[in-house]
């Protein structure tokens, strides 16, 4: 579900890049969409908000945290294309594999130790080239890796939720929920509510879910299933030019997802 969630949710940088909104909007549009889906599912199957204030708190904080990763991911896709900023957005293993170790007391094999650093170099192949050739790269790496701290400390907090208070899907869903604002044609306005339902609702309720059932470090690895796929629409969808070694980079990141499974 996992895999499958973040395939689905890298498939809304297509929307971002083709959408005339400014980043900030269409991460409010998203969300706002995604509210309001949530909000009818947990009337529709009777699922109530938490009665725990921590449990709110951190769920709210989640929320939080999801928006400016999605901005700043948008701001991403802008300056290096869905492709590279999905994989610099996936460097919240780092994160997430810190916090596990420092926060919650998880520590690492061997094995997935060293599926980690060939996860990493995997990200460090595919990224690099993009400096010889794109002036915006450098805004686009620094957003790109900050929207992975923000999406690293969102799944924290979704974790910090449950235990707090054991939490129906549909209502922690709606509480996860300048420029060019507005889409100004209805084929915007459609891409956007596809971005919001899908993308969001669906793709985003298969990670929540996931992510209590699995290890934050398993967690971090199996998302890298997203810039995988997003760096294979980005060269036969978009035209963009990804040499041999980007490619060493996408085989090395997908073994590094299959070692860091099997050790757990």
């Amino acid at each position: 579900m996992l895999i499958v969630g973040c395939v689905i949710f890298g498939l809304g940088s297509l929307i971002v890049k083709f959408v005339p909104v400014g980043a900030y909007a269409i991460a409010f549009w998203r969300l706002a969409v995604a509210a309001v889906i949530f909000w009818v599912l947990s009337r529709f199957f009777g699922q109530k908000l938490p009665k725990n204030r921590q449990a709110l708190r951190y769920a709210l904080l989640s929320g939080a945290f999801l928006g400016f990763d999605l901005a700043l991911w948008h701001e991403s896709i802008y300056a290096v294309g869905p492709g590279i900023s999905t994989l610099l957005n996936s460097l919240q293993i780092f994160f997430l594999s810190a916090i596990g170790f420092f926060f919650f007391g998880e520590r690492l094999g061997k094995i997935q130790l060293l599926s980690l650093i060939m996860a990493v170099a995997g990200v460090a192949l595919i990224a690099s080239p993009e400096f010889g050739h794109n002036q915006n790269a450098g805004w686009g790496f620094a957003s790109g890796i900050v929207s992975g701290a923000m999406l690293a400390l969102s799944m924290v907090f979704v974790r910090k939720t449950h235990q707090a208070e054991a939490t129906a899907l549909f209502p922690i869903m709606l509480l996860l929920d300048s420029g060019n604002l507005y889409p100004t044609t209805l084929r915007d306005a459609g891409l956007i509510l596809i971005y919001g339902a899908v993308m969001q609702c669906f793709a985003w309720g298969l990670i929540a879910y996931a992510i209590p059932l699995l290890s934050l470090s398993l967690t971090g690895l199996l998302l890298l299933s997203e810039p995988v796929a997003a760096l294979v629409i980005d060269y036969f969808w978009l035209d963009k030019p990804i040499n041999g070694l980007q490619w060493g980079g996408a085989l090395l990141t997908l073994a590094a997802i299959y070692l860091g499974s099997v050790d757990n």
